[in-house]
């Protein structure tokens, strides 16, 4: 029997309050992803699309570079500009003719005929507006940045998939992995100084439909000094590094009582033979007691086995390993991988704050020192590497890869330590491959020294648009809010045709 600790007491049933426990523990930790705690939203059916490509993706992996990475260091250089404006680091050529990379992205450069990059995003908001670029929501304001629960705020991207899926789905279908799950930790959950940010959240759907939050056990390997302003940091910084040893794991939740540990039983090498031992005793309990549909599936998928094994990176050999670096952000992206095979549909990946507020890509501060030593390595690595795998497994034309940030960084370099460049949403780049999505394609233009939007601006909810559209879901798609008020899934939006094959 799986043993969680607390005391034996009987309900009025029969049913003791641990075999309760043994069914309900893991909807407790969010696995249920029931819709109905704040209201359950209608979905109206928004059929095929005559665009090319609807439905082509099986799912998605989003990976998020909280922070905003620079346009001219990454995706659009501009060596011709003035010093000033270009900075530091050079361009290269990628295998696509005409499109240049920044210097720091070889690897990337090797593979940029499997995506297509859009040069030319641009909103009005240059915060930290994760919600947001990751939201159907058609504006934002500063206050909510740091209000995750905000009344005000459309559910994130992978909860409206996961919405719309549950809705479509047979009566009783249970996921092989939760259908939106979120990696390395929850969002914002590692840093120090100010509140989390607001972002990956259920919106007005509630918090049940946050998406499901791994977690990380492990230690950084490289040690380094961060700075904000007046503040300094010191320690080791997974981003950089990371022990082969480490490993993720379901996320436990913050105020369900300390005994219940899931960890304990995911350390359990003999974790699923005891569920096989326990099945007669808890397939009685859910019939006697009646659990919710969202407990029973959360029970599914663990008792499936294939949710422990996508986690389990010791499956993989030490050459694939590698090749998405030994990184926190490389073997993350490796275990979304693995997720989608397993049966995921919308697994993300933030490259979020550690130790520090203000870091991630936020580079107001030792901009070059970070580029050269930490992002762009990092980047490289991952990203090629993830396209090099999915395509090599014959997975990239079913899975759609998108590279999202909240706005780009300013092209002027300012003269603080080790430079800087600020906030900048008037124009920025971001990448899509796989999916549905052209090869070797730049959509959209940007002006002489990346500053604005020379042709084809399209918005960050166009972009929104456009995974949906790929994952086979009408954005134009109604549902209700608390409120009762019709909305679009993503507001003011278009699907971007250019980007598909």
């Amino acid at each position: 029997m799986i043993r969680v600790l607390g005391g034996p007491k009987r309900l009025c049933d029969g049913m003791t309050r641990r075999d309760l426990l043994h069914v309900g523990s893991l909807g407790l930790l969010g696995l249920g992803l029931g819709l109905g705690g704040r209201g359950t939203p209608a979905v109206a059916s928004g059929g095929s699309s005559p665009l090319p490509g609807f439905g082509r993706a099986k799912s998605c992996i989003l990976l998020y570079l909280y922070g905003a990475p620079s346009q001219l260091e990454t995706f659009d250089p501009k060596p011709d500009a003035p010093e000033g404006i270009r900075g530091e680091l050079g361009t290269i050529s990628s295998v696509v003719p005409g499109l240049n990379l920044g210097e720091g992205l070889p690897e990337l450069s090797r593979v940029m005929d499997k995506v297509t990059v859009l040069r030319s995003v641009t909103h009005p908001y240059p915060i930290h507006g994760v919600a947001f670029a990751t939201t159907g929501i058609p504006r934002i304001e500063l206050p909510m940045e740091l209000n995750p629960r905000d009344p005000r705020h459309w559910p994130y991207i992978g909860s409206v998939v996961e919405a719309v899926d549950r809705r479509s789905a047979p009566e009783g279908a249970v996921p092989a992995v939760p259908r939106n799950i979120g990696l390395p930790w929850a969002f914002s959950a590692r840093r120090v100084g100010e509140v989390a940010r607001a972002g990956p959240y259920g919106g007005f759907l509630g918090p049940s439909a946050d998406p499901v939050w791994a977690d990380f056990d492990g230690e950084g390997t490289v040690s380094t000094r961060k700075t904000l302003a007046e503040k300094v940091w010191e320690g080791p910084e997974p981003y950089r590094g990371i022990d082969p040893a480490g490993r993720f794991r379901l996320a436990e939740v913050t105020g369900r009582p300390p005994e219940l540990t899931i960890d304990r039983l995911d350390r359990r090498r003999s974790l699923l033979e005891q569920i096989e031992r326990a099945r007669p005793a808890l397939d009685e309990a859910i019939e006697r007691t009646g659990l919710d549909e969202h407990r029973a599936i959360a029970l599914g998928m663990v008792r499936s086995g294939s949710l422990a094994r996508a986690f389990d990176l010791s499956e993989e050999s030490p050459s694939t390993r590698d090749l998405y670096g030994m990184t926190l952000f490389g073997q993350a992206s490796l275990t979304a991988r693995r997720l989608v095979e397993a049966g995921g549909r919308f697994v993300s990946v933030f490259w979020d704050e550690y130790g520090l507020a203000g870091t991630g890509w936020d580079t107001h501060w030792d901009h070059y020192p970070r580029m050269k030593d930490e992002l762009l390595p990092g980047l490289d690595r991952t990203l090629s590497g993830l396209l090099v795998d999915l395509d090599r497994r014959g997975l990239l034309d079913e899975t759609l890869v998108a590279v999202l940030s909240e706005h780009g960084r300013t092209p002027r370099i300012s003269h603080t330590r080790g430079g800087g460049r600020d906030h900048w949403s008037r124009c920025y780049s971001l990448l899509l491959a796989g999916g549905g999505i052209a090869r070797g394609r730049v959509v959209g233009q940007s002006d002489r020294i990346a500053s604005d939007p020379a042709e084809h601006p399209v918005s960050p909810k166009d972009v929104l648009a456009t995974i949906l559209h790929l994952l086979g879901i009408d954005p134009a798609s109604e549902w209700t809010d608390l409120q009762g008020r019709p909305l679009p899934l993503v507001a003011e939006a278009r699907v971007i045709a250019e980007a598909l094959a």
